[in-house]
C-alpha cells in the first residue's frame, strides 16, 4: 500500500461524464469512450449558428440551450445541416442539449457522421453549465500527491502529516472510532479548486482503506459503516506530528502562526510534538475546535495576552499606590 503511484488524469472520457453527471445519450453511444474532454470550459455556440467560425472553440462541449435551439429551428434544414457539420469537428467531445429539448434531426445526422455523441439533460442551461464546469475543473485540475492522512473533524478537513511511523494512521483510527470520517490514508491527491480552496481525495486504489502496522489493511466503510468515510474534503488545516526532543522548542501559547503552501494557497498549519502518554486524537480534536473558534473571531491566545496585560497593569497601579502611601506616611 505504501508508496503506490497512480497516473493523474488530464482528460475525461465522455462515457465517464455521462455516468457521473447522469446525462441522456441520444446518439453516438459507441463513441462515448473514445471521445475525450480536455478543457473545463463549455461553449454555447450562438455565433457559430450564424456562420461565424473565426474563433470556434471546437475542443469544448457544445451546449445548446433554449436560445440556441430556438435559433436553429428558425433556419432551414439545409442551413442547419451545413452549420452543424462544421461544428462537429474531429476533437469536439459532444453536443449537449439542455431542458429536455429534443435534438434536431440535422444535429443527429451531422454528429453521427463525425462520431460525435449527442447528449441531453432535463436541467436548465445555466445550472447544467455550472455543474459541468465544476465537475470538469475538479477532474482536470493539476494534482499532486501528499503523504499523510486526511480526516473530517466537525466538518473541517484536517490533514495529518509527519514522518513514517509517527502514528498518523493509528491516530486517524481513533478519530474514526470517535465518530469522525476518513477521506484518505497514506496518500492524499490534492488539487486547487479556486484561489482559496485546496481539495483532497483518496486515489481510487486506496479509497476507504486504512493501514495499521501489525494489523494490516482495514476497510473503514465495511467495519464502521458508510458514515465513517467521505470521498473528498477541503483541506482547512494541516496538523504536523513531530517526535518530541529536548533540544527543540515547540509553541506553547499558540502565538506562532505557521502555514504550508499547496499550489497557490497558504494552508494554516500547527505542529504537535509526539511523546509517550499524549493522546493525539484528543489533541487533534481540540486543535480543530480551536481553529474553528479562531475562524469565528475568538482567539484564546489573545484572551490570555489581554488578561496578562490587565494583570501587569493592575500590579503597576498597585505598586504606584503603595509607593504613594509610603511617601505620604513619611511626610
Amino acid at each position: 500500500m505504501k508508496g503506490g503511484v497512480d497516473p493523474m488524469a488530464d482528460q475525461v472520457s465522455v462515457k465517464q461524464l455521462v455516468k457521473d453527471i447522469n446525462l441522456l445519450v441520444y446518439s453516438g453511444e459507441p463513441y462515448l469512450a473514445e471521445r475525450q474532454v480536455v478543457v473545463s470550459d463549455i461553449s454555447r455556440p450562438g455565433l457559430e449558428l450564424t456562420g461565424y467560425f473565426n474563433y470556434y472553440p471546437h475542443e469544448r462541449i457544445q451546449l445548446f440551450g433554449r436560445t440556441e435551439s430556438a435559433f436553429a429551428r428558425n433556419m432551414t434544414a439545409a442551413e442547419r445541416l451545413v452549420i452543424l457539420k462544421r461544428m462537429a469537428a474531429e476533437d469536439t467531445p459532444a453536443f449537449l442539449v439542455s431542458r429536455g429539448i429534443a435534438p434536431l434531426p440535422e444535429m443527429l445526422e451531422a454528429a453521427d457522421a463525425a462520431h460525435v455523441p449527442v447528449l441531453g439533460s432535463k436541467l436548465p442551461t445555466t445550472r447544467l453549465s455550472s455543474l459541468l464546469t465544476d465537475y470538469l475543473e475538479s477532474r482536470l485540475a493539476e494534482r499532486q500527491s501528499m503523504h499523510g492522512v486526511l480526516v473530517d473533524l466537525y466538518g473541517l478537513g484536517v490533514m495529518i502529516t509527519g514522518d513514517s511511523g509517527v502514528g498518523k494512521s493509528e491516530t486517524a483510527l481513533e478519530l474514526i472510532q470517535r465518530g469522525h470520517r476518513l477521506i484518505a490514508d497514506d496518500r492524499v491527491d490534492v488539487y486547487q479548486k479556486d484561489e482559496q480552496t485546496i481539495v483532497g481525495e483518496a486515489p481510487a486504489i486506496l479509497s476507504h482503506l486504512l493501514e495499521i502496522r501489525g494489523l494490516g489493511i482495514i476497510d473503514v466503510m465495511n467495519l464502521f459503516g458508510a458514515g465513517a468515510v467521505r470521498s473528498h474534503a477541503n483541506i482547512d488545516l494541516i496538523v504536523h506530528l513531530e517526535n518530541w526532543t529536548k533540544d527543540k522548542q515547540f509553541d506553547r501559547l499558540g502565538s506562532g502562526e505557521q502555514s504550508q503552501q499547496i499550489f497557490d494557497v497558504s494552508v494554516p498549519k500547527i505542529t504537535i510534538p509526539v511523546k509517550v502518554g499524549r493522546n493525539l486524537a484528543s489533541i487533534i480534536e481540540v486543535a480543530a475546535m480551536n481553529f474553528r473558534a479562531k475562524s469565528m473571531g475568538y482567539d484564546a491566545t489573545k484572551t490570555f495576552e489581554n488578561n496578562l496585560n490587565q494583570l501587569i497593569k493592575s500590579n503597576e497601579q498597585a505598586d504606584r499606590a503603595d509607593a504613594k502611601d509610603s511617601t505620604d506616611s513619611e511626610g
